[in-house]
């Protein structure tokens, strides 16, 4: 950091990044020049094989290009390893280094096409080993360029062509960008950087059709994603070494924290309710919402399984079953909800696996066991729900009876309002309380189906009091704070372990991006260090690497400056900067409208160490929590293991059947903590 400026142009590699890539070619160079020679000294005296002296020629060729390869490798990897992730300063050569690597591209290339020449012309009558290591010779010279082209294409960077700057000779970062030079400049700069992003997202989403639903999305996250990334001069690198470093630092920080220590419940949450009860509900609504994702789940879950169950199933002729399953061409999808939740046919109203941007898949049935007319809603399985997911802007949300601010996240607004739709104007709810007029509504989901369910209660709340919402593992950029406190009284987040989705929402993101910038910047090791001792941590584990974390006798002020290149496109005072040494609140960096997870949250987490054998069985715990204890980003390698839907069920089904091994001690005797 910042990128590395060379040939004209800014790229998305920096200059430390090349100690791994420039060892591994390395390596391969040394053991090449090391087989070229001993091919050279078997052959020595015996080049005239087709009395022409051209193998001769080449091998002394090729041992010279290797050798001068092999030493300007040796000096970017040495250079490359100097300084640290701010301190470019040491490795200020490293343009000069590239200049000289990608010149000797040349006589390789050179090189790579006489051996071609000679093997297909001249190596008539050689020996067939020697002919042999040639080719091998030669193919290797093709594949390395290859990669080399391939790997330019990687971190090429669209934005980073020189701009002209504003006419001013201020200081960087203390422009006067008001002036109608810089605002000129700067709206260049944003609509470049829009474009380019949506350039990106279509290119990823070739596949999908571009109409004009699918183009204001990628507008909308294209916009998102040029706003949050446009302020900072970080590569893919300098992310994954700060994500490093902060996952240390929080386990250290987890360690060295009281045990003893008592989360104090929910605001809203009696101490006297009932906790078993709602897990036991929790766990039997999960098996519904997993259902909803059809049989890729199903097959996941049951490996073994799974297939033979279905194969009887899927494309047999069900004609009247159709009437009310929709967009499940071969049936499997129902086929698995069948399996997975134990209904029988007649017990379903209606079944939905239509799916395009803003519309996802939903299923409603009847609960006899529960009693429940019960609405299931699919999370995220295709890339019309991810850039659902994406469309992370808020939308006014109005509801009658509540006061305040009501808005939520976008995309799942709209995928909830797409479900009450169909519900309340196709008459699917009506249908289904005339055959069961007496069950009460519950709505279920997992992840953006969690979302869109709780945003659908939200909906149907004044037209059925007595519903109820269980959301698993919701997105945590959801509901404003006032609709977030609305729906307490009958939503139900369930958030297993350190998940990242429940924790995830713009000012969240804000957050860790400050977070980042202020431990690289504190870190007085160079990168490639960072990254090997923290690959050892997430595998093997062991202490926390002693980073330092403090302001190390530096000016806060030098950190309170943008980290940015000098051919940054955007040359603005970021909040992601400012007060770099100040409380690590999200409060002091939230530019955007804060957004809440839904309802109550009952929080589980495994009993017991964080690290244990493969074998050992984890035992679960389950308390109330709040919205705010969701705050902050936690870096784990479980933060994306315990979003998974069957981890989740399994997490739910370990509480309620193993209950006498998964009590609490403080929790029998402690009136005001309510744990399983």
């Amino acid at each position: 950091m910042p990128g590395m400026v060379v040939f004209g142009r800014r790229w998305g590699i920096a200059s430390d990044d090349l100690v791994f890539p420039g060892s591994f070619e390395l390596f391969i160079r040394v053991l090449w020049w090391i087989g070229t020679m001993i091919l050279f000294t078997y052959h020595k005296g015996h080049f005239d094989c087709n009395e022409r002296g051209v193998l001769h020629s080449y091998l002394v060729g090729l041992l010279v290009v290797l050798a001068l390869i092999i030493l300007s490798l040796c000096a970017i990897v040495y250079v490359s390893a100097q300084g640290t992730i701010t301190n470019p300063g040491p490795r200020r050569s490293m343009p000069a280094l590239v200049y000289l690597r990608a010149l000797l591209y040349l006589p390789e290339l050179v090189w790579a096409c006489l051996g071609a020449v000679w093997v297909s012309d001249d190596s008539k009558g050689c020996d067939p080993a020697t002919v042999g290591a040639v080719i091998a010779a030669v193919v290797a010279s093709w594949i390395i360029l290859l990669f080399t082209g391939i790997g330019v294409v990687f971190v090429f960077d669209p934005l980073g062509d020189p701009r002209p700057q504003p006419p001013t000779m201020e200081p960087l970062g203390v422009r006067d960008l008001q002036s109608s030079e810089g605002s000129q400049f700067l709206s260049t700069a944003r609509s470049l950087a829009v474009k380019v992003w949506e350039s990106r997202l279509r290119l990823l989403c070739c596949c999908l059709p571009q109409d004009e639903s699918h183009r204001a999305a990628f507008s909308s996250i294209a916009q998102l994603f040029s706003s949050f990334f446009s302020d900072t001069d970080l590569v893919p690198s300098d992310i994954a070494a700060g994500l490093a470093l902060l996952h240390q630092e929080q386990d250290k920080m987890e360690k060295s924290r009281d045990p003893e220590v008592i989360v104090s419940h929910s605001p809203s949450s009696p101490i006297g309710e009932d906790l078993e009860t709602e897990l036991e509900k929790a766990a039997h609504c999960m098996q519904f919402a997993a259902a909803a994702y059809g049989w890729p789940l199903y097959i996941y879950s049951n490996p073994l399984t799974g297939p033979c169950k279905l194969s009887g199933d899927c494309c047999r002729s069900r004609a009247a079953e159709y009437e009310i399953v929709g967009g499940d061409h071969l049936g499997c999808h129902f086929s698995s909800i069948l399996q997975s939740t134990g209904l029988q046919y007649r017990d379903f109203i209606h079944v939905s696996f239509h799916n395009q941007i803003y519309e996802i898949p939903f299923y409603v049935a009847l609960d006899h066991k529960r009693e429940a007319v019960l609405v299931a809603v699919r999370g995220t399985l295709s890339l019309k729900d991810v850039l659902t997911d994406l469309s992370a802007e808020c939308e006014n949300l109005p509801i009658e009876g509540v006061s305040g601010a009501c808005y939520a996240h976008k995309g799942i607004c709209q995928a909830a309002s797409y479900i009450y739709k169909k519900l309340v104007n196709d008459g699917i709810l009506n249908q289904a309380f005339s055959i069961a007029p007496e069950y009460k509504l519950v709505i279920t989901g997992h992840s953006l189906g969690a979302g869109a369910a709780s945003v659908l209660a939200i909906l149907l709340r004044n037209s059925f009091p007595t519903l109820q919402c269980y959301a698993f593992s919701p997105p945590g950029g959801l509901l404003s704070k006032a609709l977030a406190d609305y729906s307490k009284d009958f939503v139900i987040s369930v958030v297993l372990g350190k998940d990242l989705v429940p924790r995830l929402s713009i000012p969240n993101m804000e957050d860790l991006k400050r977070r980042i910038l202020k431990i690289v910047s504190n870190c007085n090791k160079p990168k490639y260090r960072i990254l090997l001792q923290g690959c050892w941590y997430e595998l093997f584990g062991g202490d926390p690497d002693d980073f330092p974390t403090e302001m190390d006798n530096r000016r806060e002020e030098e950190l309170g400056q943008p980290l940015l290149g000098e051919e940054s496109l955007m040359i603005r005072h970021s909040s992601s900067y400012q007060s770099l040494a100040s409380d690590d609140s999200p409060a002091h960096t939230a530019t955007h409208l804060p957004l809440f997870l839904p309802g109550r949250v009952l929080h589980i987490t495994e009993d017991g160490p964080s690290r244990r054998s493969c074998f050992s069985q984890v035992r679960y715990r389950a308390d109330w929590s709040n919205e705010m204890a969701f705050r902050s980003i936690l870096i784990s390698p479980r933060m994306l293991a315990d979003h998974m839907p069957d981890a989740v069920l399994r997490a739910l089904n370990s509480l309620t059947s193993d209950r006498p091994f998964s009590l609490c001690p403080s929790s029998l005797n402690n009136s005001q903590r309510n744990t399983i």
